[in-house]
């Protein structure tokens, strides 16, 4: 580790670097250019297929829109910069740019959390109360909810960012993942000089089960209310709405959730980059094939997308999202 003399704040950090032969670290390069350019791709793809087609302009895909557009933002955050290091050989990050990756995958990360327990919502009401739906999930509503889990994930970040970068680092500025991440950074931290980042944590820790325990709620209203439907096409409609959904939550919740609740006597460095993989990389890939294998409506819009694209000798207008 290298040791810093006589600063309580360094002038960059380092990542764990994922080989130490070249030949590696070019083949780590090539994986993480197929990864990031797929989440490129299926997320781009569902947020112009829903755009574009004005069936699908409904709450539902309304907030789907919204979880690719973070599902891109999280993934633009971390593994360029994996890459870059990859590619010309280094593992350093300047200390302004460590914190603005800090702020921008707080951000992203809490709002789509907030964003999940808002669709979860949204599927209870569709199935549960679907004679309210329309009154329930009005537009104006609907854009409420989204902006609130956006503007979560902003307040959270100013304050967990601020919070940490705030402390003296007296542990060297050697860090134990591929990115700069606040429990990694709060190891580098004086004694005692972190515990009140480490009680805002805890708090958000609180809430975030909150969540998955409205969510867990809300699921079990759906299953009840989906087998009571009498005919076994309504039940698959309304599981393959329901399905991608909670897959998603599970994915990104369960990874998440171990990763910072992990006790220190299992972690290593290739657990904790392997967790760090699980939730920050694989669910902007994922996502997009998950709710696109089990939702008929958007692979139809899809293909005739494609279709009207690739064979059409007319340019289609993009209708403006209402």
């Amino acid at each position: 580790m290298q040791q810093m003399s006589n600063r309580s704040f360094p002038t960059e950090f380092l990542l764990l670097p994922f080989a130490d032969t070249r030949e590696l670290q070019l083949l780590h390069f090539a994986l993480f250019l197929g990864i990031y350019l797929a989440a490129l791709l299926g997320n781009g793809l569902i947020i112009t297929t829903i755009a574009c087609s004005h069936h699908l302009h409904t709450p539902m895909y309304f907030f789907l829109l919204n979880l690719a557009f973070l599902d891109l933002g999280s993934i633009s955050t971390t593994v360029p910069k994996a890459m870059a290091n990859s590619l010309w050989d280094t593992r350093t990050i300047s200390y302004a740019g460590c914190a603005t990756q800090v702020f921008m995958f707080v951000a992203f990360i809490t709002a789509e959390f907030y964003l999940l327990t808002v669709m979860a919502y949204d599927r209870y009401v569709a199935i549960c109360r679907p004679l309210h739906y329309g009154t329930v999930m009005a537009s104006r509503t609907c854009v409420t909810m989204a902006a609130v889990a956006w503007g979560t994930g902003v307040l959270s970040t100013v304050l967990h960012t601020a919070n940490t970068f705030s402390l003296p680092l007296c542990q060297g500025n050697a860090l134990d993942q591929f990115f700069c991440e606040i429990p990694q950074i709060l190891k580098l931290s004086c004694s005692d000089a972190y515990l009140r980042e480490v009680q805002f944590i805890i708090f958000c820790f609180c809430s975030g089960t909150a969540c998955i325990a409205f969510i867990v709620l809300s699921y079990v209203q759906i299953f009840r209310a989906v087998l009571r439907i009498p005919s076994e096409q309504g039940r698959h409609k309304a599981f393959s709405t329901c399905l991608p959904h909670l897959a998603v939550v599970s994915l990104f919740s369960g990874t998440i959730m171990f990763a910072y609740v992990m006790p220190s006597s299992i972690s290593s460095s290739f657990l904790n980059l392997l967790l760090e993989v699980l939730y920050s990389v694989v669910p902007p890939i994922v996502n997009p094939l998950i709710y696109s294998m089990r939702n008929k409506e958007l692979k139809d819009a899809l293909r005739k997308l494609m279709v009207s694209m690739f064979f059409s000798t007319h340019k289609v207008p993009c209708p403006v999202y209402k």
